[in-house]
């Protein structure tokens, strides 16, 4: 279960930052409504995260795919199109979620 809480957390906070841009630096109210209850509902899911995963690691997967996702999102979006070293470095922020996923002892293997 604490990895569904951590996916609702990540899910929450990507929607939220998302639809960040929209908000019109919060003049405008339905999206400024769902940034708030975003974020809001990602720091919940991410607490009932950490009953179980360590706050490094849950942290670490939350930010590093949130990263990603956010930068899928602007470019669906916003036309926000990332460069070549941006994706590369999007690309190590992957590969080192794996790195702890896969061989850390302090990650949650259940």
């Amino acid at each position: 279960m604490h990895y569904v809480h951590l996916a609702l957390a990540i899910i929450s906070e990507v929607t939220a930052t998302s639809l960040l841009k929209s908000t019109e630096e919060f003049t405008r109210l339905w999206p400024s409504v769902i940034v708030m209850i975003g974020y809001l509902s990602s720091f919940y899911f991410l607490t009932l995260s950490l009953r179980s995963i360590s706050v490094g690691i849950a942290y670490a997967i939350w930010a590093g795919l949130g990263i990603v996702l956010v930068t899928i999102a602007g470019t669906i979006l916003y036309g926000q199109k990332p460069d070549l070293p941006a994706i590369t470095g999007m690309g190590m922020i992957v590969a080192g979620v794996v790195v702890i996923h896969v061989f850390s002892k302090t990650a949650v293997h259940s």
